[in-house]
């Protein structure tokens, strides 16, 4: 149950907003299963990316780079997708529109298991890849931001990095998924039918996930913060997009920048590790004089590390509302700076104890960025915004920044014949991230701007009330 209250009913103090452990349960399935899918999506890519290949493409020096620019084009539509759905959802509402887009993107990836082979149509291959990339990108670009408006909305403002870190499972978890069932599926079947339809299999499992997330997120009601602004302001679904979206570059672009600034290290470090590193270790390697391990040992690596991803994260945003978020986005930072080389040195020397290293050092810095921003991000903008603040900045700056991580390291990297490119773009990713924690407030314990306090109980709503700390972010 979650309950704004107002004066005298039910003995629970007035504008304190009280969310019970099962209906945070709820909210976070429902948020969680969107990153799955969309997670899900890039885990496969990543993985089959030579399988990719050798199906869309013609054969040439340019065919790795073709993957890689299907994979960075659903980057450059999603700030459309940002623009156009999240000050959507700051007028009609989260459920509303995060039931849209997920059910988008399982389409997007579903539709791609159906493209036919290069040698069957010719160009149409990498068109109709790219078009569903297309699909996919424009719905992400207004899931993830809203996903993370929508747990952070609901969650109690005590437990909110604990409860926001689990936005970021399902990020590991879908990656993990894709990752471990692109990997089985070439070793349990025939070389034939690995390389013509095995392969796709894992594209059709995304239309079910997708399914279940709009099952989940139907179910749900409005978050509190959000009905209380309804309550407010009647007309507000009557409002025009565009008042939104000028409001947020005239009013709110210093947070805007804020948000860039942490989604910049935050995700560079994410798909360095997820989507890149594949590569980097199976083909790029040996291009710059190291020497490789073998494909399998080096994708069920990141594998074990994906997974154990998964319950690190919890434990670090539980941390987080301890001692704060800044502390683990500083060292975050700052690990970047130091370790970038090293990690990049070691991933070179052909050994699968230091390859292990190498990711697992990777993987710890990613984690500590991802159990933390879910739970920093939504804190930056007020209510009426709040949506469409982090759609519009998150998507801007993944997508020039982050989404053509493998792209611009894989030209650099095979252009050069420098091995050390990564760690170059790594650390640019910790100094920017170091440059916007300086000025950042940390948010832990406190109310979302614009929203009214959020405990787990009543109990705890009267106890804010009579200590006077029971007043709006």
């Amino acid at each position: 149950m979650t309950d704004t209250a107002e004066a005298g009913t039910g003995g629970t103090p007035p504008n304190i907003t009280v969310t019970d452990d099962a209906t945070m349960k709820r909210a976070v399935g429902a948020a969680a299963v969107g990153n799955i899918t969309e997670w899900f999506d890039f885990g496969v890519y990543a993985y089959l990316a030579t399988t990719i290949e050798a199906n869309f493409f013609p054969p040439g020096p340019l065919a790795q780079i073709g993957v890689f620019a299907g994979f960075a084009v659903s980057f450059l539509v999603r700030p459309l997708g940002g623009l156009f759905f999240g000050p959507l959802g700051d007028r009609i509402g989260r459920t509303k529109v995060l039931s849209i887009t997920v059910i988008m993107m399982a389409i997007g990836t579903f539709l791609l298991g159906f493209i036919p082979p290069y040698s069957a149509i010719g160009i149409w291959a990498p068109i109709l890849l790219v078009l569903c990339r297309v699909v996919q990108g424009f719905s992400t670009g207004g899931e993830y931001a809203g996903a993370m408006t929508f747990i952070a909305e609901y969650s109690p403002d005590r437990r909110r990095g604990f409860f926001g870190s689990f936005l970021e499972c399902g990020t590991f978890i879908g990656y993990a998924l894709g990752a471990t069932v692109a990997t089985v599926i070439p070793l349990i079947s025939t070389p034939e039918f690995a390389s013509t339809w095995a392969w796709r299999i894992p594209f059709f499992i995304a239309l079910p996930l997708g399914i279940v997330g709009v099952y989940l997120r139907v179910r749900l009601e409005e978050t509190p913060a959000f009905q209380t602004l309804l309550s407010e302001s009647e007309e507000r679904e009557g409002q025009q997009a565009g008042e939104g979206i000028k409001k947020l570059f005239v009013k709110y672009w210093p947070a805007m920048l804020t948000a860039g600034g942490l989604v910049v290290a935050w995700n560079i470090t994410n798909y360095m590790l997820t989507s890149y590193m594949p590569t980097f270790l199976e083909d790029n390697v040996t291009a710059v004089g190291g020497q490789a391990i073998d494909t399998t040992t080096s994708q069920i690596i990141q594998i074990v590390i994906l997974w154990i991803g998964v319950f690190v994260i919890p434990a670090l945003g539980m941390l987080s509302d301890r001692v704060g978020r800044k502390p683990l986005l500083y060292a975050g930072a700052i690990g970047l700076i130091v370790l970038a080389v090293p990690i990049l040195y070691i991933l070179q020397l052909g050994s699968v104890v230091l390859v292990a290293v190498g990711l697992a050092v990777m993987g710890l810095l990613l984690v500590l960025f991802s159990s933390t921003c879910p739970s920093t991000l939504p804190a930056l903008f007020p209510t009426e915004v709040r949506y469409g603040g982090l759609s519009i900045s998150f998507n801007i700056f993944v997508s020039a920044f982050a989404g053509t991580t493998s792209l611009i390291m894989s030209a650099l990297v095979l252009g050069t014949g420098w091995g050390y490119w990564p760690a170059v773009y790594l650390i640019f990713a910790g100094v920017v991230g170091l440059i916007v924690l300086v000025k950042l407030q940390d948010p832990a314990g406190k109310p979302l701007p614009g929203s009214n306090p959020a405990v787990s109980t009543p109990e705890e709503a009267r106890e804010l009330a009579a200590s006077g700390a029971a007043t709006r972010g």
